[in-house]
């Protein structure tokens, strides 16, 4: 299965000749190559995967997928729980 997150570009450099970024990712922050999102800005949201920034995304697209995440994570959470209570 293929995981694609959103993520906030917090800026933006070179390296090695190639167009990269610092991003956000709720607080976590990965060095992101922009080799597909050549006029992506600091302060934009992208959809990244496996390290490269696939799509532009606006914020409020951003925050409801982070939102859908993080209720995955609490359910996820939530059965893992119920599973341990059942074995006692």
């Amino acid at each position: 299965m293929c995981l694609a997150v959103p993520g906030k570009v917090a800026e933006i450099f070179q390296e090695d000749g190639v167009r990269m970024c610092r991003m956000d990712f709720g607080g976590v922050f990965r060095n992101v190559c922009l080799v597909y999102l050549p006029d992506i800005s600091v302060g934009q949201y992208a959809i990244v995967h496996a390290g490269f920034a696939i799509s532009a995304v606006d914020e409020a697209t951003a925050q409801q997928t982070l939102q859908l995440f993080d209720e995955i994570d609490s359910l996820q959470a939530a059965a893992e729980s119920a599973g341990d209570n059942e074995t006692e």
